[in-house]
């Protein structure tokens, strides 16, 4: 039987671009696992895409992924910009190459070990776990290349 994973994630820039970072937050049962890291040059799309990266692979056998972000970035680039990316050769409409394909093309990897839902909600709109995340991440922005691994029980 496969693991029901809830997976909050944010990603935040000072400058964009400029100094970034993300916080992941995994839960599974009763189990929570909070992570953050930050960059010295990056911006707020990479930062949302790599949340969502890490956190995805962090997981060791596939599972059934709720994903709540923030991010419409993101959410419409999984959902819908990437079918025609693909189709195109990681084109877009122009004809130049996506932005941050190398992180679309991870995401896209990745996905195809889990069956993943999305959820996008509003920032900033008082949601719990999405506020934790929003601060860890502009404090790991505020302290480039750091991380931080912790447990919440």
């Amino acid at each position: 039987m496969l693991k029901l994973v809830n997976i909050f994630t944010d990603g935040s820039c000072l400058g964009n671009p400029g100094p970034g970072g993300y916080s992941i937050m995994l839960c599974y049962k009763r189990h929570k696992k909070i992570l953050n890291a930050g960059f010295y040059f990056t911006t707020n799309n990479r930062m949302e895409l790599m949340g969502i990266i890490i956190a995805l692979e962090l997981l060791k056998k596939s599972c059934i992924v709720y994903i709540t972000t923030d991010s419409q970035y993101v959410q419409k680039g999984i959902l819908i910009w990437i079918h025609e990316w693909k189709k195109y050769s990681w084109k877009n409409k122009k004809g130049k190459p996506v932005k941050n394909i190398d992180l679309w093309i991870r995401l896209d990897n990745i996905l195809k070990k889990h069956y993943v839902y999305w959820k996008w909600i509003k920032s900033h709109s008082n949601h719990k776990e999405n506020t934790i995340c929003d601060k860890l991440a502009r404090i790991s922005a505020y302290h480039p290349h750091s991380k931080d691994y912790g447990y919440i029980l």
